[in-house]
């Protein structure tokens, strides 16, 4: 057997076989013994017809195509790792020749793992900026403790008001119908919120305990169902009972609940947090602006196998977000009014960065010759190990190969992030 390699373009090969006759002589009559009790000839007893009889019956390539299946996957595999390649789609197989007595030609071209053309990134344009933490944004900060710490206090003497919390029995009807999904009991709602349709809070507003109000709105015209999109309704409604906020004072007492001894110790506290939170996300802005304008001054001719391999990954994982609130893919679907095509539409320009981005990165490693260290793989191992409480070694033992391998991976992939990190203006 021998092969020939050839690079077509940046992200394709083609590969040409030729087997000697011996050999493909060889496959037909592996393929003849592994076919021949599938066969029925007249006169001969299942599995006892010889192969010149089948031949005269069927032609005389009826084993070929057999013959070809059991010499290609060794054949393609060798040549695959002879000529260190990374095939991203399935093979394009074209036969050649494929005759008794002759050598069995044939050639398959597969679209590969592409070349990169880095840009220059010897220094790279790129600052972090750190956001000013201000007295507004701490005092924002805090407001939004006490609302997550507010009550709700029973009002009986006047009509319910923006914020107020409202429990209420409503029944929606289009024209004389009454629609599946819009009726309810004892539902809370906290008026202003914005978790119904557009304009239901706002007519409830002044209504007291015990009055009916009937409220009319109008469907989005792309509203999930489709039965009642654009429709005009009227909701039937009666208001059980009215609560009002009531924010904790901001003194002293606040914050010992949350655990402070003075509210300004507290304050200080909140800054603190603020500013640590606005390190974290300058650092991530910097970290993603720096891989972006190394992506963006790369060039490489991606195969569209690796984007749909991409997409697929993201709607797995989307699938399982979804699994886990105990929707279903096709609950989705429908609810937004999406096909499975659009959808994948949807994330092919997400798909296509990712995927541009880790050949990018994967090409400054290899370029760079940066490898992770056994240490390194370790520290960073260790760090899963003590959030489920086992030791390094205990936790190592009991990792899979691909697992060990992720997070070698892993690893080399912070020391080459860190490594461009260091060529931007800081």
């Amino acid at each position: 057997m021998s092969c020939t390699y050839e690079k077509l373009s940046s992200n394709k090969a083609k590969l040409s076989f030729t087997v000697s006759a011996e050999d493909f002589e060889s496959a037909v009559a592996k393929a003849y013994k592994k076919n021949v009790s599938r066969i029925r000839i007249p006169g001969f007893r299942p599995g006892k017809a010889p192969r010149h009889v089948i031949e005269m019956q069927y032609g005389k390539g009826v084993f070929y195509e057999d013959a070809l299946d059991e010499l290609f996957p060794a054949l393609y595999s060798e040549a695959v790792k002879e000529n260190k390649l990374e095939p991203v789609d399935r093979p394009e197989l074209d036969v050649e020749q494929m005759e008794s007595g002759k050598e069995l030609k044939f050639s398959v071209e597969v679209f590969v793992k592409p070349d990169v053309e880095l840009g220059d990134y010897s220094k790279i344009d790129v600052k972090k900026e750190v956001a000013e933490v201000t007295d507004d944004d701490v005092e924002a900060e805090i407001e939004r403790a006490r609302e997550r710490n507010a009550r709700f206090i029973d009002i009986t003497d006047r009509p319910a008001k923006l914020d107020d919390e409202i429990n209420l029995d409503y029944a929606g009807f289009d024209g004389d119908n009454q629609f599946a999904g819009g009726t309810a009991k004892g539902q809370n709602l906290v008026l202003g919120s914005g978790s119904f349709i557009p304009g239901f809070e706002e007519q409830l507003v002044g209504k007291s305990i015990g009055e009916d109000v009937d409220v009319n709105v109008t469907f989005p015209e792309d509203y999930h169902e489709k039965s009642l999109a654009g429709h005009a309704v009227v909701f039937k409604c009666k208001i059980n009972s009215i609560k009002e906020k009531e924010l904790p004072a901001l003194d002293d007492d606040f914050a010992n609940d949350l655990s402070f001894d003075t509210l300004d110790e507290y304050k200080a506290d909140v800054r603190k947090n603020l500013e640590k939170d606005a390190q974290q996300k300058a650092d991530t802005q910097f970290e993603n602006d720096v891989i972006e304008k190394v992506v963006e001054d790369s060039k490489v001719d991606i195969p569209d196998a690796m984007i749909a391999s991409q997409t697929d990954d993201m709607l797995r994982d989307m699938e399982m977000r979804l699994s886990m609130q105990g929707l279903k893919m096709s609950d989705y679907l429908m609810y937004t009014g999406q096909t499975e095509e659009q959808l994948r539409a949807s994330y092919k320009d997400q798909a296509t960065d990712r995927v541009k981005g880790q050949l990018v990165l994967e090409a400054v490693r290899d370029k760079e010759n940066i490898e992770a260290t056994e240490e390194e793989v370790d520290a960073e191992i260790a760090k899963t190990a003590e959030q489920r409480k086992k030791s390094l070694e205990d936790y190592k033992a009991q990792m899979s190969d691909s697992s060990k391998e992720y997070f070698k991976s892993m690893t080399t992939m912070k020391k080459v992030i860190d490594f461009l990190k260091s060529k931007a203006d800081n």
